[in-house]
């Protein structure tokens, strides 16, 4: 009795808050998001009736190709290189590098085992149709079975069976919006007082959780009535068995509700509280974050403090497109509804007026008609009149159809177009050899949208996984302090653009190009083909250079190292000599007077004669001597000149 008591205050504290948000939710937002839905699956309602009297319920396709057009280019640039659209980015003082590879590789492949591509594309999906995409982190585990073997040696057999194995699973669930309640103050979920996803599901779940300690057991629980506003699409008839409102809170709540014992705790703590902040205040003091299940609004299955470690929310959410200050965004409904209904009413007028304009009818003269006949018309029928036909009968049609109508809607088409940034199948990709500037002007608008889902969604949820796996499977994922970036692509518009300039800068490069194997690289690097990775590490082998080549290009190289060593000593030697000779011509004339003047002297005689004898000597000595330096000075300069040339 007093867990009950405590119960109905956790309750009845997360209840009323929910009950507000949404009211602030529906009266503001629902009502476009069942008009949103409505058009994207083409469904007519008598809400979306433009006249009185209207009578044809068609829907044009237009908004539906504007949101699948824009959900397939994201989930390109998301998903364009397969399952790999998250990398790990290590810190950059750890030594150890594998571990890395290791971790991304285990996410890769428990992301692909359950199945979160799929539920990403449906998140994307979600956004575009309502302005924001929220997903809910789940953690499970599981048994699973596989066949296997085992030998028997006793026997010298093998067995045959079954083996069960346990694993941890982190998984994504795609919540609709009109399931989903937050704090109208807040911009995300991280600074909201709290968030909650109320949703059906079946009574057989909820028994489960109970028997296995997820839940607490509770007494008398069962089918609820079914409000068609959390449903999560529009049906004829809602299924009314077997199903059980679920309200699941992540947020704050006062630490008094979750460890008071009982109500009289309850009680006295609220009243301490009470006296130190007043009575408005109380239930906002010493907050802790806390994770409460309530079920049909009444039932408490589960009231406890945040299991996580990291004390996150399981909730990751992004606006498709962005809307300062506010937690919801805007989609491609949203930009695209009143183009949709300016078409949808078009189309409606000109097929009203094709039915009066097309379809036979006729003025008779019911007093010359036989009694009892009912008239209709159709081929060979005999219609009888008393009097002439022609005074009897008269075919008649109000006017013809404009065929100005289809030509507005065409119009009407182009503006939607231009309100949700997509293309039509018949726009062309590029004008001229260049990218078309309205599809510029797309491809970056979409970047916007790509932006905001990696931001707000895609790494949180990577992150969020990651610490969910290093709590509950430490064996696998030990802790680590990654940081988690996206490996987006380019959306196939932009991809389809890209290559096209590759190609056109291939035409423009030789074969012989060192450029070309870059190009090459990335032009399959933006492909979708299945074996990319393989092509690149061939594309990679093959740039390297082969082992026996290099070597042969290193002996080259220092052959010619050497001739040109062997050139510069010779070069170094000659003028070595020139220098040399040089030199020795200086020396020359000196050694000539030397030589002159020991000829004038010898074989001098005693007579009163020697002395002329000597100066006549060397008058002739100097004449052949100024001659001889004549050659001497011509011979060093012609010595000079070779030498200048050498060097």
């Amino acid at each position: 009795m007093e867990t009950n008591s405590r119960n109905m205050k956790i309750s009845e504290w997360v209840l009323s808050r929910c009950e507000n948000w949404r009211n602030h939710r529906d009266e503001n937002y629902l009502d476009y998001w069942d008009s949103y839905e409505r058009l994207w699956r083409g469904i007519w309602a008598g809400e979306d009736v433009h006249r009185e009297s209207e009578r044809s319920r068609i829907v044009t396709p237009a908004l539906q190709q504007a949101i699948e057009t824009s959900v397939a280019e994201i989930e390109e640039a998301v998903f364009g290189r397969g399952e790999k659209f998250f990398d790990i980015v290590d810190d950059q003082a750890d030594q150890q590098r594998i571990d890395v590879e290791q971790i991304k590789r285990q996410m890769t492949e428990d992301f692909k085992r359950n199945r979160v591509r799929k539920d990403i594309s449906d998140v994307i999906l979600l956004g575009a149709v309502y302005g924001t995409g929220i997903g809910e982190i789940v953690v499970s585990e599981k048994t699973e079975k596989a066949p296997a073997m085992r030998p028997i040696a006793e026997m010298g057999i093998t067995a045959v069976g079954v083996e069960e194995r346990t694993k941890f699973n982190v998984g994504l669930k795609p919540i609709n919006p009109k399931n989903f309640l937050i704090d109208p103050v807040s911009t995300n979920i991280e600074e909201a007082m709290g968030c909650a996803v109320e949703e059906y599901v079946s009574i057989h779940s909820v028994v489960a959780g109970m028997e296995s300690g997820v839940y607490d057991k509770v007494m008398n629980l069962g089918p609820t009535a079914v409000d068609t506003d959390l449903e999560p699409v529009q049906e004829e008839i809602e299924y009314q068995q077997d199903k059980v409102k679920m309200l699941r809170y992540y947020g704050l709540v006062p630490k008094f509700l979750i460890e008071a014992k009982d109500d009289e705790e309850i009680t006295s703590l609220f009243n301490e509280k009470t006296e130190e902040y007043g009575t408005e205040a109380a239930d906002y003091t010493e907050l802790v974050e806390a994770i409460v299940v309530i079920a049909n609004d009444q039932y408490v299955l589960k009231a406890e403090l945040s299991p996580y470690m990291m004390q996150d929310r399981p909730i990751v959410a992004f606006q498709y497109d962005s809307m300062p200050n506010r937690f919801w965004g805007r989609g491609i409904a949203e930009k695209g509804y009143n183009m949709q209904k300016a078409i949808d009413a078009q189309i409606r007028a000109h097929l009203d007026s094709l039915a009066l304009t097309t379809v036979p009818m006729m003025g008779i003269d019911a007093t010359r008609l036989p009694r009892g006949a009912k008239f209709e018309v159709r081929p060979g029928k005999t219609i009888l009149t008393n009097g002439n036909p022609n005074e009897v009968l008269q075919p008649f049609k109000f006017g013809t159809t404009d065929p100005a109508n289809l030509q507005t809607a065409g119009e009407f088409m182009k503006m939607m177009l231009m309100a949700t940034s997509t293309i039509d199948s018949t726009t062309p990709t590029a004008d001229g050899g260049g990218l078309n500037p309205a599809l510029s002007a797309i491809i970056k608008k979409n970047k916007r949208t790509l932006v905001n889902f990696q931001e707000q969604f895609l790494i949180p949820f990577v992150t969020k996984s990651a610490y969910r796996f290093m709590q509950f499977d430490p064996d696998r994922y030990p802790a680590q302090d990654f940081v988690f970036v996206p490996t987006s692509n380019l959306g196939i518009v932009a991809r389809e653009y890209e290559q096209m300039q590759f190609m056109n800068l291939l035409k423009t490069l030789g074969p012989d190009s060192p450029i070309v194997p870059m190009v090459m690289s990335a032009i399959i690097e933006n492909s979708g083909l299945t074996n990319r990775e393989e092509l690149l590490q061939q594309m990679t082998q093959m740039s390297q250079p082969n082992p026996a080549v290099q070597a042969a290009q290193q002996l080259q190289l220092q052959q010619a190292q050497l001739q040109i060593a062997d050139l510069e000593a010779d070069v170094t030697l000659k003028q070595a000599r020139a220098q040399k000779e040089i030199t020795e011509t200086q020396l020359m004339p000196a050694e000539l007077q030397a030589s002159i003047a020991a000829s004038a002297s010898k074989y001098l005689g005693t007579g009163p004669n020697a002395t002329d004898d000597f100066e006549r000597r060397v008058k002739v000595a100097n004449l052949a001597l100024k001659e001889k330096d004549i050659d001497t000075r011509k011979e060093i300069a012609n010595l000079q000149v070779v030498a200048s040339r050498q060097s």
